[in-house]
């Protein structure tokens, strides 16, 4: 039996999915109020509980060999940033430890790729990119560092703990949507009449959810590595998106400091209302650099090999047309 937690989520459904495909038995994971309508069809058990519940987690362990722990808080913004530490770096902390106290075989933490470094000389960042918290910038990103600093010392006491940093996935089942998925979104509905000249890499979400699977046959404990496909400014994303739908990309380009005024004048805004800003402050700062990455590790010590996202992005544009996002 295999645990995923997460599985409400974009990656997480996609591991739930793809390890029900090749015939194995899994539990998720899910929380009483978790929407489970892009999992609704999986033949699944359900264990209900919550990351910072200890006694729900050793039920849910019962019977277990391997855990993939792909739950977070993925939000760039929260009335109470506290409520994404407790999930990303006590609910890690709590279910690990339980892991490790149930003797599971192998573990598979999904990191994410804003924990890692990225070079100022405009090399590509890599696993071993020198970073440190002062280069994490705002609730989620900080909770995510100190959530793999948690994973990383369980793997050195001996839990075998697999590490895998997922870049910008895209495809169908993006319920929330992430962050990534908001920006199709909003694209889709004409609202980004302008660009920033930054970057991201994306990736299919089905390519990170098969690269969840060679980690936890292949990767080593305590070793990070890098899941994503193809480097692209935002500019590139746009325009494929137009030609994907059929909408104008937009042309005008917005220097920094006035996204990032917008970005300060948002947050301001939402500490007097509550309301969560348009552009929340943390994504601005992330867009200041491109976050273009190499996946060379991955693709050498696990066989992972990424295809191309214009077939992601299109299936992304069909799921949100077809959902009424846009």
């Amino acid at each position: 039996m295999i645990l995923v937690t997460g599985a409400s989520g974009f990656i997480g459904g996609h591991v739930a999915r793809l390890l029900v495909a090749r015939g194995q038995a899994v539990r998720v994971l899910v929380r009483p109020t978790s929407d489970l309508s892009c999992i609704g069809d999986l033949r699944v058990e359900r264990a209900i509980g919550d990351l910072c519940e200890v006694s729900t987690l050793r039920k849910a362990f019962r019977g277990c060999t391997r855990l993939f722990h792909v739950a977070a808080d993925y939000r760039l913004w929260a009335k109470d940033p506290g409520e994404i530490y407790r999930s990303n770096v006590e609910g890690t902390r709590k279910i690990l430890q339980v892991a490790a106290e149930t003797g599971i075989e192998k573990v598979v933490y999904t990191s994410t790729v804003g924990a890692l470094g990225f070079p100022k000389d405009g090399t590509l960042g890599s696993e071993d990119s020198p970073v440190s918290i002062k280069d994490m910038s705002g609730p989620y990103k900080r909770s995510k560092f100190e959530a793999e600093q948690v994973a990383l010392k369980f793997a050195s006491e001996g839990l075998p703990v697999v590490i895998v940093n997922p870049t910008a996935p895209v495809g169908e089942g993006d319920l929330k949507p992430t962050p990534t998925g908001k920006i199709i979104v909003d694209f889709l509905r004409g609202a980004m009449p302008a660009y920033v000249d930054t970057g991201l890499n994306l990736v299919d979400v089905r390519d990170v959810a098969a690269g969840h699977l060679l980690a936890a046959e292949k990767g080593e404990a305590g070793e990070r590595y890098i899941l994503g496909a193809r480097n692209m400014t935002l500019r590139e994303i746009f325009e494929t998106l137009g030609v994907l739908s059929g909408r104008p990309a937009p042309r005008l380009r917005l220097p920094y400091w006035m996204a990032l005024g917008f970005g300060l004048g948002e947050a301001a805004a939402s500490r007097l209302t509550g309301k969560e800003p348009r552009a929340p402050l943390e994504a601005v700062r992330m867009a200041r650099h491109k976050m273009f990455v190499s996946t060379d590790k991955a693709q050498r010590e696990l066989g992972y090999q990424p295809g191309p996202v214009e077939d992601a992005l299109r299936r992304a544009v069909e799921w949100f047309r077809k959902h009424h996002y846009c």
